[in-house]
């Protein structure tokens, strides 16, 4: 690690209701990769747009290469080499990839876009970074990975001294993941100061050099990554103790009944004569890899995709779902793992979101009864903890770890005995993730009963009382919680019938 290329030191932030950055430091050096860790609606993100010029900062001092700056906007940070690489890609699919490259700032031949020179000047970048993509490529046709080496490849066209990488990997295949890290330590030999922010722990050990802490908008201290263990990064992270031991048996009664059977369940290509069962308080776990075609069942399930043959009990009673209003008056629930296209409406407020799916129960005549809306919504943003100013603040505002805190709301408010989780904790920090683990529990405890489809092996056997294992869109086995193992899992997601 090398001399200090940024400092930003007492930065202060407020916006309405909100102190969001309560005189916060943040220190990153030549040749290092700095770990920027907190809960959701801890600060990170406010931070790094006060840095990039996306907020004015209230108070504090940013210096820059050894000069006090401050960014009037993020074209302004990009020119002086502090670039963003941001979670949710910036492309444009209909463009080529060396367009998307340089938009913006295209190279011209006169008054003509020079789209050769584009393309040459792309081939250098991805050189560079060691990495092969066509230029001439839609970026539409390419996967996630690549996607993400493109923004990569753009974020070092500005000459970038210092990049910020905010949760790079979400998207990611393992071995994208590996590609992305040798692209990181590359850049990092070479100089470039590396902020890297992500809520997957293990990552952390892997890929930086210190780690920096924020809880609550306010800095709580630096850690060097090689001294110090994955337990006092949370404890910093949430000031108390998370507790991640797998289950060991199942918490489901032997008696327990059936709320839900599922029989030769079909549906396009991605599920194929699925049939499982679901006991009352029991939280079946739906585990394998990507393509498996676990959302695809949910999905089915639920009435979101046409179902082509199959039959649903519920309660042992046959019922017909080809609607996702047919599940949900049938108790069914389901929180999508796209919750902003499919779980909130990020427009409206936290009472409006809570209350959408009952909304009939809050009408007086014409009128919606805000004080009724209003009493709910407060008692599950109480009961959930979900962090909001006000009931009327608009979702948009929260935290990704917040807004699944409203979804469930929803569907708490709707009061179903059924609920589908499809990623609950995606994108979300370790401390709401272990808010989230024990409402779930808690749920189970009072006889209601989930499906958990997750792509975390530590969160399929941490909570599952079973586990339903896909490979290809059918179903290969079935493990009770006692029995399973990563490995026993991993056999039965890669088992193509």
């Amino acid at each position: 690690m090398g001399d200090i290329i940024l400092t930003m030191k007492g930065i202060d932030k407020s916006f309405p209701g909100v102190h969001a950055l309560d005189h916060v430091d943040l220190e990153v050096r030549k040749g290092e990769v700095l770990a920027l860790m907190g809960e959701n609606g801890a600060g990170k993100s406010t931070l790094m747009k006060v840095l990039t010029g996306i907020y004015k900062k209230d108070e504090g001092t940013i210096t820059y290469e050894g000069k006090e700056i401050e960014f009037e906007n993020p074209r302004a940070a990009q020119a002086a080499g502090v670039v963003i690489v941001h979670q949710e890609l910036n492309m444009l699919s209909h463009l080529t990839v060396a367009q998307n490259i340089f938009i913006g700032r295209e190279i011209m031949n006169g008054q003509i876009i020079n789209d050769e020179k584009m393309n040459e000047e792309s081939v250098k970048l991805f050189q560079k970074l060691g990495i092969e993509i066509d230029p001439k490529e839609k970026m539409g046709n390419l996967t996630v990975g690549k996607q993400q080496m493109c923004e990569i490849a753009k974020a070092i066209s500005h000459d970038a001294k210092v990049i910020i990488f905010d949760e790079p990997s979400a998207a990611l295949t393992e071995a994208e993941i590996e590609e992305l890290f040798k692209i990181i330590r590359d850049l990092r030999d070479k100089g470039m100061g590396i902020v890297y922010i992500s809520h997957r722990m293990d990552e952390i050990k892997v890929i930086t050099d210190r780690v920096t802490v924020m809880r609550d908008g306010t800095y709580v201290g630096t850690l060097i990554t090689k001294d110090c263990t994955k337990d006092d990064i949370i404890n910093m992270m949430v000031g108390r103790v998370i507790y991640e031991d797998p289950k060991t048996q199942s918490a489901v009664a032997k008696d327990a009944p059936v709320v839900l059977k599922v029989e030769h369940l079909n549906a396009g290509k991605m599920v194929r004569d699925v049939s499982f069962e679901l006991h009352k308080g029991e939280i079946l776990g739906f585990s394998g890899l990507m393509g498996a075609g676990r959302t695809e069942t949910a999905r089915a399930l639920f009435g979101a995709d046409p179902k082509e043959g199959g039959d649903i009990y519920i309660n042992g009673e046959k019922v017909t779902i080809n609607t996702p209003m047919d599940a949900v008056n049938h108790g069914i629930g389901y929180l999508s793992e796209d919750r902003k296209r499919y779980g909130i409406v990020v427009g409206k407020s936290v009472a409006e979101n809570t209350t959408m799916a009952t909304l009939k129960e809050f009408m007086s005549g014409l009128f919606i009864n805000k004080k009724k809306e209003d009493e709910v919504a407060w008692k599950y943003v109480e009961s959930l903890k979900t962090k909001t100013p006000t009931v009327d603040t608009e979702v948009v505002n929260l935290s990704g770890g917040n807004q699944q805190k409203v979804v469930i709301a929803k569907w708490l408010t709707r009061n179903c005995d059924i609920l589908i989780f499809d990623e609950p904790t995606r994108g979300i920090d370790v401390g709401a993730k272990s808010e989230i683990y024990t409402l779930m529990n808690e749920l189970v405890a009072q006889g209601k009963s989930i499906i958990m489809i997750s792509s975390e092996m530590t969160e399929v056997l941490r909570m599952s009382d079973r586990i339903v294992v896909m490979c290809e869109g059918r179903k290969t086995g079935e493990i009770d919680i006692a029995e399973a193992t990563q490995e026993n899992i991993m056999q039965l997601a890669t088992q193509r019938n």
